[in-house]
């Protein structure tokens, strides 16, 4: 018994060093109960072209070039196995007063606030959430959740965005208000509420179910792998 304990754990090893966990699926996503978690980056403030995460590959994939002047102002990407379903837009619905808010069929946005320069993507952080951004684009709930890198010298204190300096947080949501424009297009995009960490671990639970409804059957996979 031992000995096929001994090979099969030699195996997984071996399959980790060959097979690159997807991130969304495959990267755990920490202790949103102790509001810690661990987010994937995709892009970095000197990044010249905007990366976003291929659905079904798991690797980096170009977007579009940043043409224009406005660029990330921090370190952004995801949360591992969340998912912006019906209660993400629900949620969305109840707290901004628009009616029919769907969530947007993507992972839950985070962008990550520290001194320090992170010289590229595709890598994971440990994080500490400390509120959001009530974002809808058209009728899709598309929230962008704050957070701070944890053990960072200049934010690691913070534990919620009313402690932010009222410029940081105007740059971030003057980003997310405009990043999408593209000259001679109607922009259908808004923030209706700066929220902090109470409503930000809603909206990441909320997330978080969405992801085990709609991937239920590969969330059981990975858990008996």
């Amino acid at each position: 018994m031992k000995e096929t304990y001994d090979i099969m754990e030699s195996i997984g090893r071996l399959m980790g060093l060959r097979y690159k966990s997807h991130p969304w699926h495959g990267v755990d996503i920490g202790a949103p109960e102790k509001d810690m978690i661990t987010c994937f980056i995709e892009v970095v403030p000197t990044d010249t072209i905007k990366y976003e995460v291929d659905k079904s590959s798991g690797y980096l994939r170009i977007d579009r070039p940043q043409k224009y002047s406005n660029v990330v102002p921090a370190p952004y990407g995801f949360i591992p196995q969340t998912y912006c379903g019906d209660k993400v837009g629900q949620y969305s619905s109840k707290m901004s007063g628009k009616k029919d808010i769907d969530g947007d069929g993507d992972p839950l946005d985070i962008i990550v606030l520290t001194e320090k320069d992170v010289p590229h993507g595709d890598i994971i952080a440990n994080v500490i959430p400390i509120g959001g951004f009530r974002m809808i684009d058209g009728n899709e709930a598309d929230d962008k959740i704050i957070s701070v890198l944890k053990g960072d010298v200049m934010y690691g204190n913070i534990k919620d965005i009313s402690e932010l300096p009222g410029l940081v947080v105007t740059r971030l949501k003057h980003y997310f208000l405009t990043y999408k424009d593209m000259p001679g297009l109607d922009k259908d995009c808004e923030i209706t509420q700066v929220y902090g960490l109470e409503e930000a671990r809603k909206v990441i639970e909320y997330s978080r179910l969405d992801y085990k409804k709609k991937f239920e059957r590969l969330s059981m996979e990975l858990q008996n792998y």
